[in-house]
Parts: structure tokens; C-alpha cells; sequence
């Protein structure tokens, strides 16, 4: 099982925390972290409309559709996307930070713009954004962690964040197949952290450990499942692990439901690295 890490213990004891949150990252680059202080309802809320949206009629959903967004946001359907050259047998939406087009924006630039929201839904955007704000808080208080446990001042990523991060939510489906077992194939995450909520009882996610096995990785009550990505990875030198990771299609019959939030520095930032 993977490690599990209490973020009240970074109160009460922070370098045993860290200590722990050190060597988790570092030999194994994924965990579980509990007492975090999102409330057991929001998971319930944000679980409930991504449910909500994918039983919407297909015409509904294709309102939004990834095609129409020159920045990548949106909804993209069934086998919209492809891992290693194999077609991912999921469907999604793209939540970013919502913030107006650069006129005659260039490079990387062009990435920045609005989200597309279903009008037959609009719970949905007042819930994932508020969600986005307390997901970056947590991410950020973990960043500040890991700075004091690798020796350097607490703040050193913070400037990275300060301005305009380029953060990302997918809240995905991933319908049962008779004909794939790739829901995503293996990869490593490229931006810094992720933190992962599951629905319960859920199955399909699998990490590689060091020695190249693959073990699963059930959803914990109560708890985000995280992992480190590229960036933080190049920053600390490869002390931290980006870990490959994969979710298998669920079986025929059956779905699973779950939305990672992707923890990225500005579009513009560099990211301070640590020896």
C-alpha cells in the first residue's frame, strides 16, 4: 500500500511530517493524504455534478467541446485522446484558470483564456472553481514542506505561484470495455503535483514501483491521492520521483469517476532548483 500522510501532523510535528513526506516522495513519489481540511461533502459535491454532467445528452456536453477552444478546454468525447499511441477510452472535461485572451498572443501564451461551461449545468462552475482555490492552497502548503525538508528557505517555489499559476482540473469517466484495458496509459505527470480524488470503491489506478512492478491504488476515505510530477522531479535534482502511472478500463458494465487537479506554476515562471 502506499504511504499515508496526515497534513495535521505538519502542525503538531513538522519534521517528523516532513521526514515522512520526504522519504514517500522521493522513494516512491506517490501517497495518500488525509486531514487536509477539505470537507467529506465537497468531495461529495464535485463527484456528484462530474456524475450529473456525463449522464447529460450527448448534445449537451458537445456544447462545450474541446474543439471549439483554441486553449485546450472543454469536453472531449470517447477515445478523444491517445497514450503511447493508444487510444485513451475515456471521456473528459478541461478546467484551467479562467482569465481573459491575450490580444495577439504568441507561444505558450496562447494557452491562457476562458473556460467553456454547459449551460444545462451551471452548478458546475462555481463548484470547480472554488474547488480550484482550496486545491492550489493545499498544493502550496505541501511545496513548503518539501522546501524546508530538502534544506532550503520555506518560500523558494512560492514566486513561481504568485502570479497567474497555469493550473488544471480533468474530471473524467471512464466507461467499462469488453474491447481496451487502457483508460490512460502509463505516463508520468508533467507539472509539479497532482492531487487525486477518486470515487469510493473505485478501482483501475496502478503505480510502478522502483523495481518496475505495478501495484494497485484504491481510493481512501477521505483522502486525495498524490504524486510528484517532471517539474518537481528536475527541481530537486530526481531526489523527488515522478512515478509512471496507469488506469486500467473498467470492467463491462461499469464506470469510475475521478478528477485530478494538476499543480503548475505560472506559464511564464522558472522554477528555482534545489541542490
Amino acid at each position: 500500500m502506499l504511504p499515508v500522510l496526515d497534513l495535521r501532523d505538519a502542525e503538531t510535528d513538522p519534521d517528523g511530517f516532513r521526514e515522512r513526506l520526504l522519504a514517500a516522495t522521493h522513494e516512491v513519489g506517490f501517497f495518500y493524504l488525509t486531514g487536509h481540511g477539505i470537507a467529506p461533502r465537497r468531495f461529495d459535491e464535485v463527484l456528484g455534478l462530474a456524475r450529473r454532467f456525463f449522464a447529460l445528452p450527448a448534445e449537451a456536453k458537445e456544447e462545450i467541446a474541446q474543439l471549439k477552444s483554441p486553449q485546450f478546454r472543454g469536453y472531449s468525447r470517447l477515445g478523444g485522446e491517445l497514450t503511447n499511441g493508444q487510444v485513451d477510452w475515456r471521456e473528459q472535461i478541461d478546467i484551467g484558470p479562467d482569465r481573459e485572451v491575450i490580444p495577439g498572443a504568441q507561444g505558450y501564451w496562447r494557452l491562457q483564456g476562458p473556460n467553456l461551461w454547459p449551460s444545462a449545468l451551471p452548478e458546475l462552475r462555481p463548484a470547480f472553481e472554488a474547488w480550484s482555490a482550496d486545491l492550489s492552497e493545499v498544493g502550496l502548503r505541501l511545496l513548503r514542506h518539501w522546501a524546508v525538508a530538502l534544506g532550503a528557505v520555506e518560500d523558494i517555489f512560492d514566486p513561481a505561484f504568485a502570479d497567474r499559476p497555469a493550473t488544471l482540473i480533468k474530471v473524467v469517466r471512464y466507461p467499462g470495455s469488453a474491447d481496451t484495458t487502457q483508460g490512460v496509459g502509463a505516463h508520468k505527470d508533467s507539472g509539479v503535483l497532482t492531487l487525486l480524488l477518486v470515487e469510493p470503491d473505485s478501482h483501475g489506478l496502478q503505480v510502478e514501483l522502483p523495481d518496475g512492478e505495478w501495484i494497485d491504488a484504491p481510493p481512501l476515505p477521505g483522502a486525495f491521492i498524490v504524486n510528484i510530477g517532471e517539474l518537481l522531479e528536475v527541481a530537486t535534482g530526481g531526489y523527488l520521483r515522478a512515478t509512471r502511472h496507469r488506469v486500467l478500463a473498467p470492467a463491462p458494465g461499469t464506470d469510475r469517476v475521478s478528477i485530478p487537479y494538476f499543480l503548475n506554476p505560472a506559464l511564464d515562471a522558472r522554477i528555482p532548483i534545489i541542490d
